[in-house]
């Protein structure tokens, strides 16, 4: 088993990728910590680990909120004794996120306050437990929309996984040398509900995304799970800092 006994926090961990990743990083032995905001989302998900026979508690966790934040890494290193491996997944992407131009101050900052804000807490204070330990990976989920423009913008969402992908790299810089790994992700378009909620309301915007894709097909959360597997693993001991494309091939892909 790639994570035996490695006790992973996996954020946003009631549905979409960060229920796959409990569910994907338990069978490879890893002890889950599912940090999720939805009490019931989150108890469901530790509910299929545990019924598959693996380890996951469910912490509650509004990563945007400090106190909260505080609370759930304490509770884990309670239960668990340690982390060896941060897999900051949680993220939202709202319907009101456009250009500029015409997105409010307030889907703004709510994304900012999840996303960047989010990842900044979770980094700021489960770090210093690996730095006892001195060994621990931090995972943070950008998107290839931090690295190419879009003519449907989602200038909040894309900014904030800007914002993710230079934290990352500030963080490998840092603490590499203590022992403690940082790597970003960047999917593209996965099916989640995040996504696939919207797309199904919107048959142009799912054709216009799928004629962009070399792939001909939506990422899936096992394509960017298994690269996290990967990363949380002693197998990537020598990545670090690294900005790892995940997305069929969308972003290489000019005409």
């Amino acid at each position: 088993m790639r994570l035996r006994d490695k006790v992973c926090v996996i954020t946003g961990a009631g549905r979409g990728m960060g229920r796959v990743a409990c569910e994907m990083f338990a069978r490879e032995g890893a002890k889950v910590a599912a940090w999720e905001v939805v009490p019931t989302t989150g108890e469901e998900t530790v509910g299929h680990v545990r019924a598959a026979g693996g380890d996951a508690t469910f912490f509650a966790c509004d990563v945007s909120d400090e106190a909260s934040v505080r609370a759930a890494a304490t509770a884990t290193v309670e239960r668990y004794g340690r982390i060896d491996v941060l897999y900051n997944n949680a993220g939202i992407m709202p319907e009101g996120d456009h250009s500029v131009v015409d997105t409010s101050v307030e889907v703004w900052d709510r994304v900012m306050a999840v996303n960047v804000r989010g990842t900044f807490l979770t980094c700021k204070y489960i770090i210093p437990v690996m730095l006892e330990r001195g060994r621990g990976s931090i995972i943070n989920v950008a998107s290839f929309v931090a690295l190419v423009g879009c003519t449907v913008p989602q200038d909040a969402y894309t900014a904030s996984k800007g914002a993710i992908i230079s934290l990352t790299r500030s963080l490998a810089i840092q603490f590499r040398p203590r022992g403690v790994r940082s790597n970003a992700i960047c999917p593209g378009p996965i099916e989640t509900p995040m996504l696939m909620d919207w797309l199904l309301k919107d048959e142009e915007a799912r054709r216009l995304r799928l004629s962009r894709q070399p792939s001909g097909r939506f990422g899936r959360p096992e394509d960017i799970v298994n690269c996290a597997l990967y990363l949380a693993s002693d197998e990537s001991d020598w990545t670090n800092g690294a900005v790892l494309v995940v997305d069929g091939g969308i972003t290489v892909n000019y005409f």
